[in-house]
């Protein structure tokens, strides 16, 4: 069956994720920190991890127990599973056996097979475009009663709002990288031009269209016309921070 969580969840001895992402060397190290947190308070599960779908692709992004990424792939296999509609519905999902469930094909038999009788799947950063679930698997049935949900649902909300920082800080360096490359190549165009104002004694709007002509002829990018012609200038590549010389 499907339940939605408590629309207030109490003040609970919950870590500080945010603190703890922000800590963290890695998106990675902090992902499986959440995961060793959600294990330590649910001694009765035998394997916890987190799925995380980008871009439509599911992956389990940490994991802890033998066969607690099997138990992923094989829902990913399938494209259905509890964690994959949790993650999609942003509802839990609770299987109390696995030997009786009839959904989800032949994943409860092959859960069965790894020696798994139940789980819990909880939504982590529902409704956007990093969606993800908290899973955890017993190898008793009904385990899920032998835990805290109540900690494991704040533990949900706090990574909601970690992951999406985290979200957010990654998009944000992706476009730093993206700037620093466009200003690199904007600097060896820039001089490119000036070389070839000084040949031809003409403008800068005059060399940018003999660049761009000589490109388009020549079936190459613009910045590596550019970086070819200051290369047989200067006798060297141009160097990776613009205009500074190398020492």
């Amino acid at each position: 069956m499907v339940d939605g969580p408590p629309s207030d969840v109490p003040d609970l001895d919950v870590p500080d994720l945010t603190g703890l992402l922000l800590d963290a060397e890695s998106v990675d190290e902090f992902l499986q920190a959440l995961v060793d947190s959600a294990l330590q308070r649910s001694p009765a599960a035998d394997g916890a991890g987190i799925t995380l779908e980008r871009r439509g692709r599911p992956l389990t992004v940490a994991s802890v127990g033998p066969r607690a990424g099997d138990l992923d792939e094989k829902q990913y296999g399938q494209n259905d599973g509890p964690c994959l509609q949790s993650l999609r519905t942003a509802g839990e999902v609770l299987v109390g056996d696995m030997m009786g469930e009839r959904r989800w094909g032949d994943y409860p038999a092959y859960a069965v097979a790894c020696g798994i009788r139940s789980s819990v799947s909880l939504p982590i950063a529902a409704h956007t475009h990093t969606a993800g679930a908290l899973n955890l698997y017993f190898a008793k049935p009904d385990g899920a009663t032998d835990v805290d949900m109540d900690f494991l649902r704040a533990l949900a909300a706090q990574a909601t709002g970690a992951i999406t920082l985290a979200q957010r800080i990654g998009d944000a360096q992706e476009f730093a990288d993206h700037l620093q490359t466009a200003l690199k190549s904007r600097t060896v165009i820039d001089q490119a031009i000036g070389v070839i104002m000084g040949q031809r004694r003409c403008t800068a709007e005059r060399a940018f269209a003999i660049l761009r002509s000589a490109s388009q002829h020549r079936n190459i990018k613009l910045r590596d016309l550019c970086a070819d012609l200051l290369t047989n200038v200067s006798g060297r590549p141009p160097t990776q921070d613009g205009l500074r010389p190398r020492p």
